[in-house]
């Protein structure tokens, strides 16, 4: 399993996820509804970051 690719795509849903944080938190939201979006596209990239810290993990037990 190529880890290199896994840990370039884990960062770039940390980077994502953390600009996106950084709005919800300085009220960039025009409103609700926007600030419901912003929450789920966050909840999306935690989901999708957890999976490949999951394969990460996978691929190191396999290294072993």
């Amino acid at each position: 399993m190529e880890t290199d690719a896994l840990k370039l795509v884990r960062a770039k849903l940390r980077e994502r996820m953390n600009a996106l944080a950084d709005d919800v938190a300085t009220g960039a939201a025009r409103d609700f509804a926007e600030y419901r979006h912003l929450c789920g596209v966050i909840h999306g990239l935690a989901l999708a970051e957890r999976e490949v810290l999951d394969l990460l993990d996978i691929a190191e037990r396999e290294d072993r």
